[in-house]
């Protein structure tokens, strides 16, 4: 069983005065309850009380269970709305209070949750959307002083890279510019002296950049090639130039609703993360957010809060948002069997090989 005090310690490290926060989603209308769902607001109704036990101990407030409408998107943004127990409260006025948010959703809400922490510096949060019991056993387990290490050496490389070659398991190859980016670091450390960006997803592990998305229009992004993607239980092969799918290949009915989902919206279409998941113990289970933290991902559609330009007004439609992370570690259906950075000079930077990262990828420079 899992110490969620001792978690709670070493990831946020609460202080005396502070004003702790656990905020999850619920289902309304056409967006319908699911048993993993259920589970997930009973498991924050467990993380809430002990982190209000732990609140007793150290000093610091514990506000109410909070609850809002589930926006049924990832990283769509937030209703005006909620609950703080059992009275209505503007979300804002909730962020206005609180200096440590957990966030324990059906929805992702890192995006907008990125942008509270933008306007109030004082605020931390701790993204956990889809997360799930079993992950107290596996990606919540971690070290996380090792995983700081893993990312620290993956966030060197990617600082001194201009681009990432990668050939996945299908044959399929895409590069990847990442020019005029900075790397930044997931690694479960959310203590009140975080430095910006000051959120994590939660259980943590990776090192993420966003992709050059060509908004120097003198100097188009050179992101191209093929990239396949898991969509409806199939892989679906998208044709990439420009850092924008420009079509979706095949004629099956996978290929054909991924097709009609990304002309839904152009924004949809905007190639936006590469994400180099690094926590050992981390397991593929087709549950996202603790897939991506076991190996390499590439994610479409919204990318300001990772450092891009591609955020909400970059949308025809508020309901058309989304952020959406594809998962290529070794255990995935389809995964990366060479990623390789190449940096200004054009030289070589090898980080996996057959689905593994070699062991030059996870050690920090001395």
């Amino acid at each position: 069983m899992i110490n969620l005090q001792k978690l709670f310690a070493d990831v946020f490290d609460p202080h005396p005065g502070e004003t702790a926060l656990v905020l999850i989603d619920i289902p309304h209308g056409n967006i319908t309850d699911t048993a993993d769902w259920a589970e997930r607001r009973t498991m924050a109704q467990r993380w809430h009380a002990a982190l209000r036990d732990f609140g007793q101990q150290r000093g610091f407030h514990v506000l109410p269970l909070a609850c809002y409408p589930a926006t049924g998107a990832h990283n769509a943004q937030l209703p005006d709305k909620g609950l703080l127990g059992d009275t209505p409260t503007p979300l804002a006025q909730l962020a206005a209070q609180a200096t440590l948010i957990l966030a324990m959703t059906q929805f992702s809400a890192s995006a907008p949750l990125m942008e509270w922490t933008k306007r109030r510096p004082v605020l931390r949060a701790a993204s956990m959307p889809l997360v799930a019991p079993a992950m107290e056993a596996t990606a919540l387990a971690a070290d996380y002083a090792e995983i700081a290490r893993a990312c620290a050496a993956l966030h060197q490389r990617l600082s001194n890279a201009q681009a990432a070659r990668i050939t996945f398991s299908n044959g399929d190859r895409l590069l990847l510019d990442i020019r005029f980016r900075t790397p930044h670091v997931d690694d479960g450390q959310l203590r009140p002296d975080k430095t910006p960006p000051r959120l994590v997803n939660l259980p943590s592990g990776e090192t993420y950049v966003a992709c050059y998305e060509g908004e120097q229009t003198t100097i188009p992004s050179q992101t191209q090639g093929v990239l396949p993607v898991p969509w409806r239980n199939e892989i679906v092969r998208l044709e990439i130039a420009q850092n924008r799918v420009v079509e979706v290949l095949g004629l099956s009915d996978a290929a054909a609703d991924l097709r009609n989902f990304l002309a839904l919206d152009g924004a949809r279409r905007n190639v936006a993360e590469l994400g180099l998941g690094c926590n050992p113990h981390a397991r593929v289970r087709g549950n996202i957010l603790e897939d991506e933290k076991a190996g390499p991902h590439i994610a479409l559609g919204r990318s300001d809060h990772i450092g891009g330009v591609i955020g909400p007004t970059a949308f025809e439609d508020p309901a058309h948002i989304w952020h959406q992370d594809f998962v290529y570690a070794r255990e995935s259906p389809i995964y990366v069997t060479d990623l390789t950075l190449i940096d200004a000079e054009n030289r070589a930077d090898q980080l996996v090989y057959q689905g593994e990262y070699l062991l030059h990828a996870m050690m920090a420079a001395k």
